[in-house]
């Protein structure tokens, strides 16, 4: 469970129900109660002001309330009850320009730059700087003098003076919510960025965004209150909230009661709009997400001439020579070749920290900020995926290439029930109708096994067990008919039966679909028991590949022996467990040469001298050590 979640379940709140949370506090009725007042007045107040905004009473001169003028009259005789009606209509839609304005410019940047990141929001970042050192009020008095009295220019402006503020928020939340996996997920489903922005970011940052609108809203009255005293606002006899403020202090010494009808109308809807800011980041707190960063494409180098032992492959997915680079040039995976043949299982195995994660995301492009493909060739049937732009890979995602996750809860949006989250996924891929799409979804669901699969599509991912979100998220995979199946680490955090059953299932969908798996893992039990081939990697390079029967009975590199001298079973009982001596090192800390070097027992002077080629001792079985003929009797055979 997220800690948003977790925050909910424990007040006894639903993520999607959070609005509804906050309409149950009694305290959210009183500021929309007067606001909704507020409003009905000053819109019907041709109907229910009892007279004109502009008609006088000479006899009644500064009188207090009474029953012909409820709240007195002003200097002219004129109905201050009346004034303040009509005074809403200009005071509450001035503030209402601003409002759609800082909506407009602010929230939109906002997402933009949070989502976008790269150049827009550094960009952005620059401009909201400038904009926020601006002087609001001393700009807005030189806007008056060139535009006189266009009132609606003169808030517009406004609006985009005081949007930076906004926008900044925005943007901090949505490079909040789009460090969550269940973004990445959607990224993998092959969503297109405008529907994970309304659908996934947007409902995750309503509540800041509705807290900030809420008091700029009120500081919007302030200020046009403010502008109509100095004599800027809208010009007699059309009455507003500051103007009635100003003829009242003209005669505050006649008539003291004149200043009270307006000062407190406003001050009332200026601590409503408050209020009800506190009421919805009560009932949202711990709810609005906080940023990934954009995971975008950096140029990527053309693929290098390829090596008699790299001649193209007919396998669905081929990597060759592939190198990728993070941020500051630091190369995380070096020179990596693996084959993954149509409707096969292939185990890409090593320890946390070795590259395999980045190697899948790679396939992807779902690399960290500045990470790329920065050499090498990346086949999918047929695509360069490294020479590809980024809407031909985004059409690949979610329908021929999909992913689940190490974290399957994380995964899932926790704003929307299973049933949605799914049918969204087939609605993109297969379209139809609603009930078509219903039916779909429940069939998905049924496929992989979920009992009452039209209970659990109403269920939110809080709701579920590890197993059953597992579950969800290898429907969601399913979706788009793949033809590889990328799963990362998919029963890690899984008990043994639950572990055995999910792979159980992916075994038989495998056969039922004829899709290919990449199984990324540090459980040699899983790969022995469901991959027909596999790839040991560590620190960033394959040190051998081959038939898994063959790696677990005669391994040909001492990482790989290593790894299966530390499996529990093969220890004999009362004896100490065995162990790789050291760790993984961090690749801005690779020895030259052999990276398995400082941690072999076999290593010598010339492991560390130059990079160490890949031998092939046996067909199909490679292996990147110099002396990997003391591990197992035979000849070597060079592959070139």
């Amino acid at each position: 469970m997220t800690a948003g979640v977790e925050e909910f379940v424990a007040r006894g709140v639903r993520p999607g129900g959070r609005w509804r949370a906050a309409l149950r506090r009694p305290l959210a009725w009183v500021p929309l109660g007067y606001l909704t007042l507020l409003v009905a007045g000053s819109v019907l107040a041709p109907v229910l002001a009892p007279y004109s905004p502009v008609a006088t009473d000479l006899e009644h001169v500064l009188a207090g309330p009474g029953p012909a003028h409820w709240l007195g009259t002003d200097a002219l005789g004129r109905d201050v009850l009346t004034r303040l009606m009509y005074g809403g209509q200009v005071s509450l839609l001035h503030a209402g320009i601003v409002v759609v304005t800082v909506i407009g410019a602010g929230v939109t940047s906002g997402i933009v730059a949070g989502y976008a990141d790269g150049w827009f929001d550094r960009a952005f970042t620059w401009v909201v700087d400038v904009l926020l050192a601006i002087p609001v009020l001393m700009t807005l008095l030189v806007v008056l003098a060139v535009v006189g009295e266009h009132q609606t220019v003169v808030m517009v402006a406004l609006g985009i003076l005081v949007s930076p503020g906004l926008a900044r928020v925005v943007r901090g939340a949505t490079l909040a919510v789009r460090k969550e996996l269940y973004v990445s997920a959607a990224r993998v489903c092959g969503l297109p960025h405008r529907r994970i922005v309304v659908a996934h970011v947007l409902p995750r940052i309503a509540g800041p965004i509705i807290v900030q609108v809420s008091l700029l809203a009120g500081g919007a009255l302030l200020i046009d209150a403010g502008l109509s005293y100095l004599g800027f606002g809208a010009q007699p006899p059309n009455p507003t909230w500051g103007d009635m403020i100003a003829q009242a202090a003209s005669v505050i010494d006649r008539q003291p009661w004149l200043l009270v009808p307006p000062g407190v109308v406003l001050g009332l809807a200026i601590l409503a709009f408050g209020l009800l800011g506190d009421v919805v980041r009560d009932a949202t707190a711990g709810h609005a997400a906080p940023p990934s960063n954009r995971l975008h494409r950096a140029h990527r180098a053309p693929a290098p001439v390829l090596t008699p032992r790299e001649e193209p492959s007919t396998a669905l997915l081929s990597l060759r020579g592939m190198e990728v680079t993070l941020p500051e040039g630091q190369v995380v995976v070096e020179d990596l070749d693996l084959d993954v043949g149509r409707g096969e299982t292939v185990a890409l195995v090593g320890e946390s920290g070795c590259g395999k994660t980045i190697t899948g995301r790679a396939v992807l492009d779902l690399l960290p900020a500045g990470g790329a493909v920065t050499a090498g060739s990346l086949v999918f049937d047929g695509t360069d995926l490294a020479l590809a732009g980024p809407r031909a890979i985004r059409g690949l995602r979610g329908s021929r290439i999909a992913l689940i996750s190490q974290d399957p809860v994380g995964a899932l949006d926790p704003v929307f029930t299973v049933g949605h989250q799914v049918g969204e996924l087939v609605r993109l891929r297969h379209g139809g109708s609603r009930a078509s799409v219903r039916e779909r979804t429940l069939a998905l669901l049924r496929d992989v096994n979920l009992p009452e699969p039209g209970q659990v599509a109403r269920r939110y991912p809080h709701e579920l067990s590890g197993g059953m979100a597992q579950r969800v998220a290898i429907a969601m995979a399913l979706a788009g008919e793949p033809s590889l199946l990328i799963a990362d680490e998919p029963t890690t955090a899984l008990d043994v039966t639950v572990q055995a059953e999910v792979l159980g299932l992916l075994r038989r969908l495998q056969d039922e679909r004829g899709m290919a798996i990449l199984l990324i893992t540090h459980d040699w039990s899983v790969v022995s028991s469901f991959c027909r081939r596999a790839y040991v990697m560590y620190a960033g390079h394959i040190v051998e590949s081959g038939a898994v029967g063959d790696l677990l009975t005669r391994p040909r590199h001492p990482y790989t022996e290593a790894l299966l001298g530390a499996m529990p079973r093969r220890a004999e009982p009362g004896s100490r467990l065995a162990a790789i001596p050291g760790s993984v090192p961090e690749p801005a800390h690779w020895p030259r040469g052999c990276h398995f070097a400082p941690r072999c027992r076999l290593a010598t002077a010339g492991c560390t001298t130059g990079p160490v080629p890949v031998s092939e001792p046996e067909t199909g079985h490679r292996t990147r050590c110099l002396h990997h003929a003391q591990l197992s009797p035979g000849g070597e055979r060079a592959s070139a």
